[in-house]
């Protein structure tokens, strides 16, 4: 309903942006690696990796459950002067179309299991053939940190927990680390994370 505000439209509902402008650093280290084509941006929010995306010369697609987030999305494409197309989406609900792209973006996305484990088989079925799927969430780990994301273990991941859900992608990349990470308000400070490059055969 147009009038239902969520949680995430309050956060984002501000001048500045609650991650920065700038894209998510793992993400913007390894796209030069990402097939021309079609991107999807799973829980896109305001739109930073979705615009940086496109300025590579992708065709984007963001989706988030935020509306606010999303028009803010827009504008900073806007502004950039590129284009991408967004979705306002449930990710408990958001269908995948089956081979549909060449990559598929997963940036700091914390979902309850059932959910994460549901849209990760979606992920896999969602790429096409040399599609990659970029990922970078928090670990249990950052619970202790305390510098940002979900405040349960459960919502995080593990590279053994990302194996498994992602069975049938080929692990390019896989690790668990701490960096520090500087995106906006929200996250910022020492990060305790993991990291995957993974491609459809």
């Amino acid at each position: 309903m147009p009038n239902q505000r969520t949680p995430w439209d309050e956060q984002y509902d501000t001048a500045d942006f609650a991650y920065g402008r700038e894209p998510n650093a793992f993400l913007a280290e390894v796209s030069g690696m990402i097939p021309p084509g079609d991107v999807l941006c799973l829980a896109e929010g305001e739109g930073r990796n979705a615009v940086f995306l496109a300025k590579q010369g992708h065709r984007v697609l963001a989706v988030d459950s935020s509306a606010v987030g999303l028009a803010k999305a827009g504008r900073l494409a806007e502004e950039s002067g590129v284009r991408i197309e967004t979705v306002i989406a449930d990710l408990a609900e958001f269908a995948i179309e089956p081979g549909r792209w060449d990559a598929i973006v997963s940036i700091f996305c914390h979902l309850p299991p059932t959910v994460r484990r549901s849209l990760h088989r979606k992920v896999v079925v969602g790429l096409r053939p040399g599609g990659l799927f970029i990922l970078e969430a928090y670990t249990p780990a950052q619970l202790a940190l305390r510098t940002g994301g979900p405040p349960t273990e459960e919502m995080m991941m593990t590279l053994a927990g990302l194996r498994e859900e992602l069975a049938g992608l080929e692990f390019l990349q896989g690790r668990e680390m701490e960096r520090d990470v500087v995106e906006g308000r929200l996250h910022t400070g020492r990060g305790a994370v993991v990291q995957v490059v993974a491609r459809k055969p």
